[in-house]
C-alpha cells in the first residue's frame, strides 16, 4: 500500500496500527501528552509573539521580559487555555516533561537576554519561530522526546521533514483533509515504537511557530495580529515519543 494513499486514509485523531486493548490504551496515553507538549510549546510562541514590538523596541535596554516573566505568563495562559496548573505540576502524570517543556522555553530566554536588552538595535531576530526551535532542540535533548516545527519551506535544516513528515504534510495540504485534525500513528523506528504525531499551522492565522524568514513575516515584525491571506497550510508540529512499557 502506498504511503500517500495510506495516510489519507487513516488521517483519523488516533491511528494506532496496534491490537489490544492494553496496546490502545497505551498509544491513547502517550497522544495525549503529545498533544499536551504540542499546546504548551504553541503557547510559549504566543507569548513571544504577543510581545514581539517590546523585544524590538530599540529605545529600550532592560525591558522585563526575562525567563521569570515569560514561565510566569506561558504557566497563567496555559493553566487558562487546559485547566493545568505547571505552578503544581507533581499530582500529574504527564507532569515532568511538561515541566522540562517550560524549564526548555525559560532557558532560550534567558540565554536570549542580552540581545533581548541590548538597546540601540531594533529586529534582534529572537522571534517566535527561533524560539520554538531552540526549545524544542532543547527539550529534545534533555528527554528524548522528538519535537520539531516542520515544513516544505522550513529554512532551518533540522527542520526539514522526513519521509513521514512529507506525506503527512501532504495529507494535511490536500483539501478533503478536516481543517485543523490532527495525526498521530505508532509505528517502529530502529526497532522501538514510537507514537507520531503531527499537528498542522495554517496562513490564516499569526503562525507564529512556523519557520520562515522574519523579514518577510509582519506579524514577526511587531505588527501584531495581522494574519496571511489565503489560509492553505504553512507547517506541522511535529512530535516523536517513543512508547512507555505498560505493566
Amino acid at each position: 500500500m502506498r504511503a500517500g494513499v495510506s495516510l489519507f486514509a487513516m488521517g483519523c485523531w488516533l491511528c494506532t496500527m496496534v491490537t489490544g486493548g492494553a496496546a490502545s490504551g497505551a498509544a491513547e496515553d502517550e497522544a495525549e501528552v503529545a498533544e499536551l507538549l504540542i499546546a504548551l510549546l504553541k503557547t510559549g510562541s504566543s507569548i513571544v509573539s504577543q510581545y514581539q514590538p517590546l523585544i524590538n523596541d530599540s529605545s529600550k535596554g532592560t525591558k522585563g521580559f526575562t525567563e521569570e516573566f515569560v514561565g510566569r505568563a506561558i504557566t497563567e495562559k496555559f493553566k487558562v487555555e487546559t485547566s493545568i496548573d505547571l505552578s503544581a505540576p507533581n499530582g500529574l502524570p504527564m507532569g515532568g516533561l511538561l515541566s522540562t517543556m517550560l524549564d526548555s522555553q525559560r532557558a532560550v530566554v534567558f540565554d536570549a537576554q542580552p540581545a533581548i536588552d541590548k538597546p540601540g538595535i531594533g529586529f534582534k531576530g529572537f522571534v517566535s519561530s527561533v524560539f520554538a526551535r531552540k526549545a524544542a532542540d532543547k527539550f529534545s535533548a534533555k528527554t528524548g522526546v522528538i519535537i520539531k516545527v516542520t515544513g516544505v519551506e522550513a529554512r532551518f535544516p533540522g527542520n526539514k521533514p522526513d519521509d513521514f513528515e512529507t506525506e503527512v504534510l501532504r495529507m494535511f495540504a490536500d483539501p478533503r483533509h478536516p481543517k485543523g485534525h490532527r495525526y498521530a500513528r505508532v509505528t517502529t523506528i530502529n526497532g522501538k515504537s514510537v507514537l507520531r504525531m503531527m499537528y498542522p499551522e495554517y496562513a490564516d492565522t499569526m503562525r507564529p511557530l512556523c519557520d520562515r524568514d522574519p523579514r518577510k513575516e509582519p506579524t514577526l515584525m511587531g505588527r501584531v495580529g495581522q494574519t496571511t491571506a489565503g489560509g492553505g497550510l504553512a507547517c506541522a508540529i511535529s512530535v516523536v515519543m517513543p512508547m512507555r512499557a505498560k505493566p
